[in-house]
């Protein structure tokens, strides 16, 4: 029984980390950042000093909790760099972040804001730089326009947080609305293209619609 003590000790800590993990995605993903650290430990059934033990600060915690995240985020960045097309591969990049912003509010949160003293937790300052070569070469190509600058990327990102639904499918649809909107005021030659389906947000009459 002496022997198979720590074992049962270790696994009871990898239970309770699995536990405040999950209920800080749950909680980031619907409330944003703002959520108090006590909050997330209640909804994990575990005391504070075991939430602080695993994850002394918030940045931490949402550092591990938007891990897969973090992976998506680079990997959209390294497929939009990697198109042959620097365009096509920009407008993947508006499309893929919005939706995953839309996803989950934490990670929209915590790519946009900043933990004072923290590294960088959604690898923002890795997808600026590359979002910023791959604008480069999609005005060089003559599609994006000559006045875009990054920051116009961080006015949609910004915009996009903001949007609220009462359902999850929802906010996707309105976020892939508003992508399509956003790439078509970026093109250097707007060509007006079809954007994606309107998401329902007020109640419009017949005769108004």
């Amino acid at each position: 029984m002496i022997d198979r003590l720590p074992h049962t000790l270790r696994s009871d800590a990898l239970d309770n980390r699995e536990r405040i993990l999950d209920a800080a995605r749950a909680l980031f993903s619907a409330d944003g950042l703002d959520v108090p650290m006590r909050e997330i430990a209640r909804h994990a059934g575990v005391g504070p000093a075991t939430l602080y033990r695993h994850f002394p600060t918030k940045q931490v915690l949402a550092t591990e909790a938007f891990a897969d995240q973090l992976r998506a985020c680079r990997t959209v960045v390294d497929d939009g760099c990697a198109d042959p097309d620097p365009w096509r591969g920009l407008c993947l990049v508006i499309e893929k972040i919005c939706e995953l912003h839309a996803r989950n509010r934490g990670f929209g949160e915590a790519f946009m804001s900043a933990f004072p003293g923290a590294p960088d937790v959604a690898g923002r300052e890795y997808t600026v730089k590359a979002v910023a070569g791959l604008a480069q070469r999609a005005k060089e190509a003559g599609h994006l326009r000559s006045d875009f600058v990054v920051d116009d990327l961080v006015l949609v990102l910004m915009a996009n947080k903001g949007i609220h639904t009462r359902s999850a499918d929802t906010q996707v649809m309105a976020s892939r609305r508003f992508a399509g909107l956003a790439i078509q005021a970026f093109a250097a030659c707007p060509q007006h293209a079809p954007l994606p389906p309107a998401a329902r947000l007020v109640s419009v009459s017949p005769d108004s619609a």
